[in-house]
């Protein structure tokens, strides 16, 4: 398919997801214009109603019925874009790598994130530079009134959505400790290949270099521990960001021949933390409960019920039961022993 007319992508820099969609528009060579600012302003100019909620990045794509409509959320995109694309692709033809491509996406877009946003905002120092910043991604002419006023807002409102993430006290060290060991797992995969999956980036690169823009670019506290723990992870989402000069092959993708030792390490970690704060809120959501409190590498963890992660979880199972039965032996034995087949154990 050859798009005629660019695609129009709101966003913002602070944005994990914002910085994930522009990065593969320009891997796949999509033609796009970037519009910054005030999302609501500019879907006022355009003519566009706001959507029922406004989650950044926001693209705005044909519908069947040939008028413009807006869409939020990054993984169905994807999946939509390769519908309407179909060259320099970022899931693989193999139905069992493309699940764990799927479900180390899904890592770095909902629990990757758990550390992007309690590191920007647990932090005083890194809540007082985030604060300060995030407003004028908005309108960099801002009185010095208009700053300040914006800046007492973001950080009032974000630091209050910290238990939202589960970010507190006591899963504090629960989280930074989560995030050590990826960069440390990140640190030994990449002396093997330069992305997750292979000599080509699929999807869940561009899950993981979004949420890693914010922890190694933007946020004081995890951008020191990101270089000191992970220099090759620091290199990795700063050449993640414009890959539209690799010329990638069917070949580049891991086999099960080439599948380098330190994948599975990185799939334990999925398992330790994700997986069961995962089981916990979906089994809170079944049950109409609003929180939920489970046991995350072995300490308490609560959190309200996010809606949207029982959906996550549905998704992971559809993927899974989608796959024919040869497929599904081979992710069956890579998942084995990881924590991760808690997901699927009980279909």
């Amino acid at each position: 398919m050859t798009t005629k007319t660019p695609l129009k992508l709101l966003g913002a820099i602070p944005s994990p997801y914002t910085r994930k969609m522009l990065a593969l528009l320009r891997y796949r060579h999509i033609p796009y214009r970037m519009l910054w600012g005030d999302p609501r302003k500019i879907l006022e100019e355009i003519g566009l109603d706001e959507p029922k909620v406004l989650l950044l990045p926001m693209l705005l794509l044909e519908s069947p019925h040939g008028h413009l409509e807006v869409v939020c959320d990054s993984t169905p995109i994807i999946r939509r874009l390769e519908t309407e694309h179909f060259s320099r692709s970022v899931i693989p033809r193999s139905r069992w790598l493309a699940f764990v491509d799927y479900l180390l996406e899904d890592f770095a877009d909902e629990w990757v994130t758990k550390c992007m946003f309690h590191f920007r905002w647990h932090f005083q120092e890194d809540a007082d530079n985030a604060g300060t910043l995030l407003p004028l991604y908005n309108d960099v002419r801002q009185s010095s009134q208009e700053w300040a006023n914006a800046k007492a807002f973001t950080m009032d409102r974000q630091v209050g959505r910290l238990g939202i993430v589960g970010s507190n006290e006591i899963t504090a060290h629960l989280i930074e400790s989560s995030y050590v060991r990826l960069l440390e797992l990140l640190e030994a995969h990449f002396t093997e290949q330069p992305f997750l999956l292979g000599e080509r980036p699929g999807a869940a690169d561009f899950g993981m270099y979004g949420q890693l823009t914010q922890l190694i670019g933007l946020d004081p506290t995890s951008r020191t521990l990101s270089h000191k723990k992970s220099p090759r992870a620091v290199v990795y989402s700063g050449l993640m960001e414009d890959q539209s000069g690799l010329e990638p092959d069917e070949d580049d993708w891991n086999s099960l021949a080439s599948m380098p030792s330190t994948l599975k390490p990185i799939l334990q970690e999925v398992g330790r933390v994700y997986a069961p704060a995962l089981l916990a809120n979906y089994a809170a959501k079944e049950a109409g409960e609003s929180a939920w409190e489970a046991e995350v590498d072995g300490m308490q963890w609560r959190q309200n019920t996010f809606p949207y992660q029982a959906k996550c979880l549905s998704r992971i199972r559809t993927e899974y039961r989608s796959m024919g039965d040869s497929d599904r032996s081979i992710v069956n034995e890579l998942f084995s022993d990881t924590g991760c087949e808690t997901l699927w154990s009980s279909l």
